[in-house]
């Protein structure tokens, strides 16, 4: 798997949101007016309805959907992960149907590996790796990175692309795994918790947002999880037991462009 700094047109669309100069300012004196004609224009039409299999070191469940700070981590249930605040999460998403432009998204996997860091009062996340599947054309990878943007209206320290091969994705009530690169990459395992063995169907919470997206169907509690892991480069972790939910959401361009148009006097 290669790492790579995120560029190409979607990296345009994404430059607010992700916190960077804006566009102006890259295209320099001599372009000034050129680039404020191409920000004029408007952005492309878009739309993604997605499955997430998701799992993070927090304990059940995830307190960064309440709070600021992650789960503090140190002591006898996480021995050799380091002590402090963070959320290291894996995100394996399926595209049950989506487009960016002309683009077609159905069917598209990506992966989202990283950190949230000790706090993200101000929004900036620490970490994050995108990993597309390699099925995946340049043209559906920009469109995917343009979503991300408004998906997760955040800034990162870092934030890179890769390329890999989400071998294994799949669920069923009780359980859903997803692989990158046969596990080698990247690993999550769910299943769903004894507690609600006796139901016919999976424990559901409902009325709570997914970062940007403005519906989802409700966070389906599959955990603590089976295992949660990131086995490539500096900041590979693995934890098991620690928290794990499906979702699906649904947000479209116009949703955004109606957030972020101001409220009549």
């Amino acid at each position: 798997m290669q790492l790579k700094n995120i560029a190409g047109p979607a990296l345009v669309a994404a430059l607010a949101t992700f916190g960077t100069a804006a566009t102006a300012s890259l295209a320099g004196a001599a372009d000034t007016s050129k680039a404020k004609a191409d920000a004029a224009k408007p952005a492309a039409d878009w739309a993604l309805n997605a499955t997430v299999i998701e799992a993070c070191s927090c304990p059940m469940f995830c307190q960064c959907y309440f709070n600021a700070e992650p789960a503090g981590h140190g002591g006898k249930g996480h021995e050799g992960h380091g002590e402090g605040h963070f959320c290291k999460f894996n995100n394996a998403y399926r595209i049950n149907k989506g487009h960016y432009g002309s683009t077609r998204l159905d069917g598209a996997k990506f992966w989202i590996s990283g950190d949230l860091g000790a706090n993200f009062a101000d929004g900036e996340m620490d970490w994050a790796v995108v990993t597309f599947d390699k099925s995946l054309s340049q043209a559906q990878r920009d469109g995917i990175t343009a979503i991300s943007a408004s998906l997760f209206p955040v800034k990162w320290k870092s934030l890179t692309t890769a390329e890999g091969n989400i071998d294994k994705w799949e669920f069923t009530k009780d359980e859903a795994v997803a692989l990158l690169d046969s596990g080698k990459t990247a690993e999550v395992r769910l299943k769903r918790p004894a507690a609600s063995g006796a139901t016919p169907d999976p424990i559901v919470m409902k009325n709570l947002k997914y970062w940007g997206a403005p519906r989802n169907e409700g966070f389906v509690m599959m955990g603590p999880n089976v295992v949660e892991a990131y086995r490539v480069g500096p900041n590979a972790f693995e934890y098991k037991g620690t928290n794990g939910f499906m979702l699906t959401l649904d947000i479209t361009s116009k949703d955004v462009a109606a957030a972020a148009k101001p409220a009549m006097d």
